[in-house]
């Protein structure tokens, strides 16, 4: 019998245990731009989720980083960043109040980015955050993960089903005994034309950003003179020339300033030719040893900003001091371009991402985000880095495989961020902030699939995660002429999804682009053959004129696929499906309502694929 002493000291232990361990169903580690988005996902689909992140803001390189101008996906605002997005606008205006600078069409003041991402999560009842939170350990237990975390001098153990790594620098995963690569690959081993001979550890440089201020004319905001200044390493940082261009202008100082202008008259100083870019490799050390060698990249943006106002005459921008909360106003972390990369079920190389239909491993049929950045590395800070000119690495538009999220040989495990399964080559386009918020949006969905059906996410349906990305808006396919408003869009992309009617890849600029056309015409031979591999008795004897497809010839490879629909059936879905006109057999259809019919009939979407996006009959 235990005594009224031991029942008080029972009940005063509870709320302390209680504070020593807490249970989820799933966790995040890191609250930067893909936590965040994998937070709210997974909320929204009904699991209960706690993300701890080591900052005091959510965001990470969006915010806490100081990179708040949005690079790419411009015209494919996909889900939880088109609903981000939404939000920029909404507090700001309107799309020309913060198109401010020529980097991108979407620039906003860090803090605000924190704020409207707080804001965003704040509507989620079953999401929880743990701020100045940090990663320490990870472990397996029977239920699924103990993973211990840090909130200054006091550890805490938390049980989760579920984890997802959203490190910036894939710490996680690392500690979890995922393997993973660091720097540039064999091009034997990747295939990859522009990859070097032979493997290095080379990652590409890190930016300390700064953010300073305008604070008017006749204003002297100049800093100190930092320590071992010197101007030379700077003295061409305005060269503005465009590499993908074969007009730009050479050199304008105010111009390069321009780069990063924000709303408010603030400027984001993440300058890459002779500016305050920096070479640091610090992923394998430790936080401590982490945070001593960053003194010297905020050192070098330090001695940027001052060459700034000194040589260039800008002493009226100083640093801002009404963004960051740190002793120094810069940002909480450095925006790191490259992380660890884990050994993942799908590896996504520059070929898929070049020719997606061309491959052995169809990864397009599994994608899960999608990006139209091209590929771009920085090493200007390293003289060891291999010269690749990147320019020429001219691509399409893409979407990432679902696997490339999934380590190899750990389970119970979900890799976002940078941290992914790409190429080295690969990271230089899926490291872009709303590509990266995208891979979050879509590890949450896998993870809240995986919890609700109680698989393992390598064992999880392809298809049941693709349709939750899409019942959420997010694009699977990088499709930009059939926008996420579209009445089409849902089924459209999932015939894209399929494989069986195709988009046509463009490179283009800083944007690149893939388009579906729907309103051109299709033939019975485009469909038929992008039907093949589903309907085994449309794989011999017999074949499909290369004439227009109208309602008569979709009825016969309808037939022939072994789906009988009628005249009758298609008219009385025709209005439900929203398709312009009114049906009748020799009705000459395009490729949007074949795809519409198509989908809404033979569901060829529908058909299990594994991680590498084989079809499973």
């Amino acid at each position: 019998m235990m005594n009224k002493f031991h029942q008080l000291l029972v009940l005063l232990l509870i709320p302390v245990l209680a504070q020593a361990q807490q249970q989820t169903d799933l966790l995040i580690v890191g609250g930067g731009a893909s936590g965040t988005m994998a937070g709210i996902q997974a909320a929204r689909m009904g699991v209960k989720t706690l993300i701890v992140e080591e900052t005091p803001w959510l965001g990470g390189m969006l915010t806490s980083a100081g990179v708040a101008a949005i690079d790419g996906n411009h015209r494919m605002p996909s889900g939880l960043w088109g609903e981000f997005r939404q939000k920029i606008y909404g507090y700001y205006g309107g799309p020309d109040k913060v198109s401010t600078g020529w980097v991108s069409n979407t620039l906003f003041e860090p803090s605000t980015g924190n704020a409207l991402l707080r804001q965003m999560a704040a509507g989620e009842p079953n999401l929880q955050i743990r701020f100045n939170t940090a990663f320490a350990a990870i472990r397996k237990n029977s239920g699924g993960w103990t993973v211990t975390v840090r909130e200054g001098k006091k550890s805490r153990d938390i049980t989760a089903r579920l984890v997802i790594d959203a490190t910036e620098l894939g710490d996680v995963m690392a500690a979890a005994g995922a393997k993973y690569s660091i720097g540039m690959d064999d091009r034997a081993v990747t295939g990859e034309a522009l990859a070097p001979p032979a493997a290095n550890d080379i990652i590409q440089d890190l930016t300390y950003v700064v953010v300073l201020k305008d604070y008017g004319k006749g204003a002297d905001k100049t800093i100190p003179r930092p320590a071992g200044y010197d101007p030379a390493p700077f003295r061409q940082c305005c060269d503005i020339a465009d590499p993908a261009s074969f007009d730009s202008p050479k050199s304008n100082c105010n111009m390069m300033m321009q780069y990063g202008r924000l709303p408010n008259g603030k400027y984001m100083i993440n300058w890459p030719k002779h500016g305050n870019d920096y070479y640091l490799n610090i992923i394998e050390k430790t936080p401590a040893e982490r945070a001593e060698a960053l003194k010297a990249a905020k050192l070098h943006t330090l001695r940027f900003v001052y060459y700034l106002q000194t040589e260039l005459g800008f002493k009226h921008l100083g640093i801002a001091g009404d963004e960051f909360p740190t002793a120094d106003k810069l940002p909480m972390i450095p925006y790191h371009r490259e992380s660890r990369r884990v050994k993942g079920k799908a590896l996504f190389t520059a070929n898929h991402v070049s020719k997606p239909y061309d491959q052995a491993q169809p990864l397009y049929r599994t994608g899960v985000a999608v990006g139209d950045y091209t590929i771009d590395h920085h090493h200007d800070k390293n003289p060891d880095a291999p010269k690749i000119d990147f320019v020429k690495m001219r691509v399409p538009s893409y979407n990432i495989p679902l696997g490339s999220l999934i380590p190899e040989g750990v389970s119970g495990l979900i890799v976002a961020e940078k941290s992914i399964g790409v190429t080295n080559i690969v990271n230089g386009a899926t490291r872009l902030q709303p590509v990266v918020m995208g891979i979050g949006q879509a590890a949450g969905a896998l993870a809240a699939v995986a919890l609700r059906n109680g698989t393992e996410p390598e064992a999880t349906d392809v298809r049941a995660v693709q349709q939750a990305l899409l019942d959420s808006k997010a694009y699977i396919m990088p499709f930009i002429d059939v926008p996420a408003g579209s009445p089409h869009f849902a089924a459209i992309q999932r015939t894209g999804a399929a494989g069986v009617l195709r988009g046509s890849g463009v490179p283009y600029q800083w944007a690149n682009q893939t388009w579906f056309y729907p309103d051109r015409e299709v033939s019975g031979y485009e469909l038929v053959e992008g039907l093949r591999p589903y309907f085994p008795a449309l794989r011999t004897h017999w074949g499909a004129t290369g004439d227009p497809l109208t309602v008569a010839a979709l009825l016969e490879i309808f037939s022939k696929a072994g789906v009988s629909v009628s005249m009758e059936e298609i008219s009385g879905n025709w209005r439900g499906l929203a398709l312009p006109g009114a049906p009748a057999p020799g009705t000459v259809l395009n490729r949007g309502s074949a795809a519409v019919l198509t989908d809404h009939f033979l569901r060829p979407f529908h058909f299990k694929i594994n991680l590498n996006g084989e079809i499973q009959q």
